[in-house]
């Protein structure tokens, strides 16, 4: 006789970035070990795979992984993780007023929500009449810099930049990532002034993020120290 399936509990959790309601389920011990050996191997394609095979089985709602936000992803992972290892992860913070006590701070994954900076825009105005219209890292991004940590090279932040850029507007032409090459975007990031190309740059510096904000006590001296943590990886401890 075969034996019973194993009833998953399901959730719900809301897209940061429009609202949208899904299902998620926890991973299963199988899917796990699936996604630590691809992560010991630090292989960007295994590791790849592994997180979008996690990804699509856990969300139980129709939703394409491959097009949400970065931070959408940073935060539907995060919770997916919360109810399946656990919600508390120990963490361990050095006070800031006498840089050497060490706190104990438990933290709860379920209170970690995506912040929206005031002032954010998307849309950014090189000149009087032209400017940009961005859109947010995605998927290649969530994987190298999100999962696996790798930090981007000089050229590689040009090209996160292009892969970003939704339109290019100047007057009245419109230049549009569906009929505008990767190469045609990155030609023009290249050719822009450096203050031009800070003012893109303060896109990505205000984007939402994950993060939470805590205090500790310092038990010897009794003062308060405040801390703020983002990024995928600083959540697991």
């Amino acid at each position: 006789m075969a034996l019973p399936q194993v009833v998953l509990p399901t959730y719900e959790l809301e897209i940061p970035s429009n609202g949208k309601k899904i299902k998620y389920r926890p991973f299963v011990v199988k899917e796990e070990k699936v996604l630590l050996l691809a992560l010991d191997t630090n292989d960007e394609k295994q590791i790849e795979s592994a997180v979008k095979q996690i990804l699509k089985s856990c969300i139980q709602s129709r939703v394409k992984v491959e097009d949400l936000a970065i931070f959408d992803l940073e935060y539907i992972f995060l919770q997916i993780r919360a109810v399946s290892v656990g919600e508390i992860v120990e963490m361990r913070v050095t006070c800031k007023d006498d840089e050497k006590t060490q706190v104990n701070y438990a933290l709860n994954l379920s209170e970690v929500k995506v912040t929206k900076p005031e002032g954010h825009s998307s849309k950014i105005m090189i000149s009087d009449d032209q400017g940009v219209i961005m859109k947010y890292p995605a998927w290649n991004q969530f994987i190298t810099g999100s999962i696996m940590g790798q930090a981007p090279t000089a050229d590689g932040v040009v090209e996160i930049i292009a892969s970003c850029v939704d339109q290019i507007f100047d007057g009245e032409e419109v230049y549009d990532s569906s009929t505008t090459s990767k190469k045609e975007f990155v030609q023009y990031i290249e050719n822009l002034t450096n203050s031009q190309f800070e003012l893109i740059q303060k896109f990505f510096e205000s984007t939402p993020r994950l993060e939470h904000k805590f205090e500790v006590r310092n038990p010897n001296t009794g003062e308060i120290s405040e801390f703020v943590i983002s990024g995928l990886s600083n959540f697991f401890g």
